[in-house]
Order: structure tokens, then sequence, then C-alpha cells
């Protein structure tokens, strides 16, 4: 691992281990030059290959010929700040291990471990590459949907970005309450070259695995969606024995009447707006009469699921959900009277009816016509028989 040149005398020594450190002399007739060499070894667990929320541990060794020196690490990240670890440990000057935070997606790229000493005067910058597999999106989102819509569910996987060379494995998990039974959606798997592949697990689940331009892309849809198709999507990665995961919640809103159908006079009815999870702290639901002179709105208290309003005329309602003053979903309600049902049914049973005689008739003049007509027919073909049996002439060639 070493090698001498000859015009300038100075000595390379490739692939430094710690067992290297000690003095080096170069002797040249009475004249001996001595060099003390002081060699640093930092060790990063898995290559610098992390998932989210890991914790990075570093270990820094020194060996020299010297009474070893009491060393001031200062570590930067890839955005050149300052990272102060949790905690730094070392029974003898020999080793030194730094503890940090749980890591971030964006803390991948390179980073910078600075060494100190006064005595002898050290100042080492030693550099290494960091890469945390996760999500681009990491925080936990929640969607909020209507019965009967369509949602799409997408997560943005970052090792394209990071320039991850390494194959790992990844599913997607429903479940509909925190302790309810965990259902697999789908897996896939990423390749060390990125070429992700996909199998759907879940025959019963109605979902659909979109085409998707991107190899980046983990992405469910969910057409017509039901109530109980709320709850958790758990997007899972899997790399060397460690998982990192991220959950959306889905929060499906629906409106019902009690009891249903049209409103009788002079009764009441109770509509009522529901959620499939209690909703945070800067949410809530609105019923909000949007038809009519006179405005009315009822409110949900915090944390509540449903909200529930008495009509005792016919109008239309629209309940909001709202989060910090902001609408999300809305859905429609109408209310009508039973005289107004009943007139709409005989306008269209009235109309049903014109409808079917006018059909009818038509049909009966048409049927006439025609069997007129063949009427008429067969009488002149019997007129020309007659008329041909009573004038029989034979005419004989002379």
């Amino acid at each position: 691992r070493s090698e001498i040149n000859t015009n300038s005398k100075d000595l390379k020594v490739s692939d430094l281990r710690l067992s290297d450190a000690g003095t080096y002399s170069c002797k040249h007739g009475s004249h001996t030059v001595s060099i003390s060499l002081h060699v640093f070894q930092l060790m990063i667990p898995s290559d610098g290959n992390f998932l989210l929320n890991d914790v990075l541990s570093l270990t820094l060794r020194q060996n020299s010929s010297y009474p070893l020196p009491n060393l001031q690490l200062t570590l930067f990240n890839s955005n050149n700040n300052v990272v102060r670890p949790t905690a730094i440990q070392h029974e003898t000057r020999q080793q030194y291990t730094l503890q940090l935070r749980h890591l971030e997606a964006t803390d991948s790229g390179t980073w910078m471990c600075h060494v100190h000493s006064d005595s002898p005067l050290i100042n080492q910058n030693i550099s290494f590459a960091v890469r945390v597999l996760g999500f681009e999106n990491p925080d936990l989102e929640r969607k909020y949907a209507t019965v009967n819509s369509t949602v799409i569910l997408s997560w943005y996987l970052n090792f394209q970005k990071i320039k991850w060379k390494e194959g790992f494995t990844g599913k997607l998990n429903w479940k509909q309450q925190e302790n309810a039974t965990t259902h697999e959606l789908l897996d896939f798997n990423v390749t060390a070259r990125g070429k992700k592949h996909e199998t759907r697990k879940s025959r019963h689940f109605q979902f659909e695995i979109p085409e998707s331009m991107s190899e980046s892309i983990i992405e469910v849809k969910l057409p017509k969606i039901h109530f109980n198709h709320s709850g958790q999507y758990q997007c899972q990665l899997a790399y060397d024995g460690r998982h990192a995961q991220n959950k959306k919640e889905l929060v499906v809103m629906k409106v019902s009447a009690k009891p249903a159908g049209p409103l009788p006079r002079g009764a009441e009815m109770t509509l009522i707006c529901q959620v499939s999870s209690p909703l945070p702290s800067n949410a809530h639901l609105l019923w909000e009469l949007i038809s009519g002179t006179q405005t009315v709105t009822k409110k949900s208290k915090q944390h509540e699921v449903k909200v529930e309003v008495n009509v005792s005329a016919a109008g239309l309602w629209s309940c909001h959900l709202i989060e910090d003053n902001e609408r999300k979903i809305s859905l429609n309600y109408s209310v009508e009277e039973v005289s107004v049902w009943i007139s709409h049914v005989v306008i269209g049973a009235s109309i049903g009816g014109s409808v079917l005689v006018f059909g009818l008739a038509g049909l009966c003049i048409v049927s006439g016509m025609s069997w007129q007509r063949r009427r008429q027919q067969a009488k002149k073909m019997a007129r020309a028989r007659r008329y041909l049996l009573e004038n029989k002439t034979c005419q004989c060639q002379q």
C-alpha cells in the first residue's frame, strides 16, 4: 500500500488504516527527518444509507504515536448548518460516538465532521454522504371526501432524487380505525436500477392502480367511495431490516334525513351531516339553509362527528366541512313538502299518461290505415278474378 517517488522522495501510503499511525523517519547520510502521522477513522453505519426517522450514530477513532489529544467535534449537515448531537460518548480518547436526532428526507446530501485540537494543533474536515430514503411529503395528510366521489391517494418517494443505489421493498396497508385489522392493498419492490414493480394483494377492497409515468409514485384510486372506505392508508418502506412509513387519513362525509322522504305539512324532519372520524380542533361541520329569504345555520361542537338540524319547511340545505375557516367539502340536501312532491308525481304521471295515450292513438291510426289498404286491394283482386271468369274468349287460328 505504499510507494516512494524516486524524484521527490515522497512516501505515498494508500488506503490508510489506524495501525498506520506512528512516526515515519527519512534518513539521508547523517541527517534524519521524522514525521508523526495521526490517523482518524470515521465510521458511518449502512454506508450512509438510512431510512426516514433512523437515528444517525457516528463513531470517530484516532491513533497516534504521541499521547492522544482531547478532540472537539463539530458536525455540519447538507445545508452547512451545525447539528447538535444528542449525546457524545468517549470512554477513552481513542473513540468518540455521536448520537444524532431522527433523520428527515431533507437531510440527504454531503455532511462534514470537523475535528479540532489545540495541542497538537488539528483542524481536519471529514466529509461523508448521507442518503435518507423516505417520502417527499412525510407529514400526516388528512384528506376529505364525500360519498360517491372519486379520491386519489399518492405517495412520492425520493429514491431518484437522492440517487439511491440499493433495492428496497414496500407495501400499502389500510385499516378503518387505529386498533382495527390491517388489510394489505398492494406491495411493491424497487430494484437497484430504480425500476418499480407493483402487485395487487386485495381482491375485495374496491380500488384501482393508475398508470403512472413516474417510478417514484405509489398511487391508488378509490372510485365512488363509501362511508366505510374511510380510515388510515399507510405506505411502508423496508430496507436492510428497517422500516419507514407515512400515513394518510381519509375522512368521508355523508348527509341523510330522518325520517327519509318528503316532509308532511306541519311535520318536522331531522337532517344529519356526519363524518367518519373525529375532526381536529381547527375543523367543524356546518349546516346552512341556502334557499329562502332567511339565513339559518347550525354548527357542530368541537371534535363532534355529526351535526343535526330540525327542519319544518321545504328548502335546500348544504352541509360544509370547514377547516381553518376554509370550506373543504360540501354536500346538499333538498327538502320537499308532500304536496309539492305529490304534484310532481301527478304531473309526471299525467305527462306519462298523455304520451302513452298519444302513442296508442297513433298506433291505432297507423294500424287502421294499413288494414284499410289491405281490404281495398283484396276487393280489387276479387273483381279482377270475377271479370276474367265472366269474359272468357278463345281465338282460333284460321
